[in-house]
């Protein structure tokens, strides 16, 4: 009887243990099932629209991906999507992941031309995030498609402009996205109440775009300023490019022969040959004649698409408070040979306050110092 007992209760207790790892097993094939499906089906979820129809009104890819996941599992398990999707690297956006893509093409099949470009009716964040749910976290896309012919990095010096930003982020992102590149937005906020430095926000946008994505191309861009036409490429060229060549503040015309305000590109080898921006330029105005004149010394020139081309709209608005002209901005644009090589990315100093992941943009809020 005794030698039965101690059967019985070896039994029970290997049953339980075959239990428990079947358990294991169970949750372990659940999770990267959970990972494998329903995080690729996450980054195609206009593809899949068709075979779901009632998470097309869902409009976030996030609530679709919760979705999914509630009906995958009938309610039963609880995940942590933000975990699940942390790194959206890691999402496939193409089923077959032996498919090797072609470059895009030269000039992209999905261009509109001219645009309407309107200012007057109210934007909320919400609704320009509904607007782009192919984004990856940060502000981040890519073709899926094709393979760029660039990374893009697009560098917007900011503070206190968030009306701005709303209409910058509703039309440049569809734009972008048309012209099929590898973007990714960077908004560089100056921390603090000291005179505003447009051009040493620059250099840490340029900078820190570079420590998350092997980018090649940068555009330096006002918030305020919106193109008119989507075949206003976005890119880099064989030599530094002035993309706002004709805004409505001005007539639609240049305002001179050297102006390189507004929107420019480079690349990042033309970026580090002339060492960036000058970071002494506090306040408004010089920044972009000292540019100039460093392109124009390492032997470079500046292109421009047709004016037609390059028009744009910029938002109207007051001088910002602590962004008066700079009274020594002809001063100092007159030593700009003697001073390239040591005022630059080369003696950039700044500490980063804060790192947010917005669906829209990265914003990396930043103490550059004062005066």
């Amino acid at each position: 009887m005794q030698e039965a007992v101690l059967n019985v209760g070896f039994l029970t207790k290997a049953c339980a243990v075959v239990g428990v790892l079947s358990g294991v097993h169970t949750f372990v094939t659940l999770f990267f099932y959970l990972k494998e499906s329903v995080g690729y089906r996450y980054t195609n979820y206009w593809q899949v629209s068709s075979n779901f129809p009632d998470l097309v009104t869902l409009q976030s890819p996030r609530a679709a991906a919760l979705e999914l996941i509630r009906q995958d599992t009938k309610g039963t398990v609880q995940i942590d999507v933000d975990k699940l999707f942390s790194n959206a690297s890691e999402f496939k956006v193409n089923a077959d992941e032996s498919k090797v893509l072609e470059p895009c093409p030269e000039t992209s099949p999905l261009l509109v031309g001219p645009m309407r470009v309107n200012f007057s009716q109210p934007l909320h964040f919400d609704v320009v995030r509904e607007e782009n749910p192919l984004l990856f976290m940060g502000g981040r896309y890519k073709p899926s498609n094709c393979v760029a012919h660039q990374k893009v990095a697009i560098i917007i010096p900011f503070r206190n402009r968030d009306e701005h930003l709303k209409y910058w982020l509703h039309y440049l992102h569809p734009v972008l996205q048309r012209q099929q590149l590898d973007y990714g937005v960077y908004i560089i906020e100056q921390d603090g109440d000291v005179t505003f430095n447009r051009a040493k926000l620059l250099n840490v946008g340029y900078v820190e775009a570079l420590k998350e994505y092997d980018y090649d191309c940068f555009i330096f861009s006002d918030v305020d300023i919106v193109p008119m036409d989507d075949r206003n490429i976005y890119k880099c060229s064989s030599q530094p490019r002035h993309l706002s060549v004709s805004m409505d503040k001005f007539g639609f015309r240049l305002p001179y022969k050297y102006y390189y305000g507004g929107v420019s590109a480079m690349s990042k080898q033309q970026f580090q040959s002339i060492n960036g921006f000058p970071n002494n330029y506090w306040g408004w105005g010089g920044e972009d004649d000292d540019i100039y004149r460093r392109l124009h010394y390492r032997g470079m020139k500046i292109s421009r698409p047709s004016g037609d081309i390059g028009k744009c709209r910029m938002i109207r608005h007051m001088r910002d408070k602590k962004n008066e002209p700079n009274p020594q901005r002809f001063k100092r644009i007159s030593h700009t040979q003697m001073t390239m090589n040591t005022d630059g990315v080369n003696s950039l100093k700044y500490k980063v306050i804060d790192i947010e992941k917005d669906q829209l943009y990265t914003k990396i809020t930043v103490d550059i110092g004062k005066p």
